[in-house]
């Protein structure tokens, strides 16, 4: 199966946040955030694996900024690294200033996917070849991430994750 690079799923949407998506505070609810993450993660997954995907879980969410209401905000998503049928998707959510048009991260997150046939059963998904420094930063990391997502949820031995004990003790001869 033929490596895809993450430029190659990339996924972008750009959106006006309505006073039906705001708390009373006038901010982006969290919840619907999430949803527009979610949607643009499935997009960017799904051009990487040519499949039907499914969300298997949410990493890691961090809400840095709040959105207010009359933001005009862009999502950006990209797979960072595919395992047999999973795959890792890092979100980067930007507001624009409405006076000087630049971006700010607002907010970011890291979702994974698996990719699945008709009928719902994993298969195989192509592997990611990084191309930019920041793509292979996030390729590396996102062995580390899977690592201690698979020990917290018991289903690696942490003396296995091989990553992490890199990360406190150096790498092994």
């Amino acid at each position: 199966m033929k490596a895809r690079t993450p430029k190659e799923s990339k996924a972008i949407t750009t959106d006006l946040v309505l006073p039906g998506e705001t708390n009373p505070i006038n901010n982006l609810f969290g919840g619907d955030l999430l949803a527009r993450m979610d949607r643009i993660a499935s997009i960017a997954a799904r051009r990487h694996s040519r499949s039907h995907v499914v969300t298997a879980s949410v990493n890691h969410v961090a809400f840095q900024k709040p959105i207010p209401l009359g933001s005009v905000m862009t999502l950006e998503a990209s797979v960072s690294r595919a395992f047999r049928s999973s795959m890792e998707i890092i979100i980067d959510v930007y507001i624009e200033d409405k006076h000087s048009g630049t971006r700010v991260l607002a907010n970011d997150a890291i979702y994974t996917f698996v990719a699945v046939n008709d009928e719902g059963t994993p298969v195989k998904a192509p592997p990611i070849q990084p191309e930019t420094d920041k793509e292979k930063e996030r390729y590396e990391a996102a062995l580390r991430r899977r690592q201690l997502s698979l020990v917290l949820a018991g289903k690696l031995d942490p003396k296995e994750a091989t990553e992490l004990k890199a990360l406190f003790y150096g790498k092994e001869e």
